[in-house]
């Protein structure tokens, strides 16, 4: 059978159980036309390039699918019905990728990437909000004349 990566998004209002209820809803149409879902990823709620459907957030799930073209399709059909799909997307690859998603080494990437610029800002610039850090403290002689 193909092999297929399915992204969609969903609104942004909506919950996350609710997401997870779309994303087996989907998996159990792929699963009742032969297919199998072998990976499910949420990546969160990110924002938008620009605005769809008044929304400038979304939920972003991937499916790796294992399926006949016919399941793809049914998927499909049923996310254009359905409101709280903005947007989907489905490629046909060569192989599935068996560990965490290219979005997810990028979110594990980012956090660590944080965490080190955090440690270095907090060296350099000392604890915020200091008055002795910008030379208003009580350090400064007072001279009288």
């Amino acid at each position: 059978m193909p092999l297929y990566e399915h992204v969609f998004l969903a609104r942004q209002d909506l919950s996350q159980q609710q997401v997870d209820e779309l994303t087996a809803h989907f998996k159990g149409v792929i699963e009742q036309m032969g297919g199998n879902v072998p990976k499910a990823e949420y990546w969160g709620v990110k924002s938008l390039t620009y605005r769809i459907r008044k929304n400038r957030k979304a939920h972003f799930t991937l499916l790796n699918v294992d399926a006949p073209a016919a399941a793809i399709t049914e998927v499909e059909r049923q996310e254009h019905i359905r409101e709280d799909v903005l947007r989907a997307m489905t490629v046909r690859v060569e192989e599935l990728e068996s560990g965490p998603s290219a979005m997810m080494r990028k979110v594990d990437r980012d956090r660590d990437r944080d965490e080190r610029r955090g440690d270095r800002r907090r060296d350099r610039d000392g604890p915020r909000g200091s008055r002795d850090d910008r030379g208003n403290g009580d350090d400064s002689e007072v001279t009288e004349h």
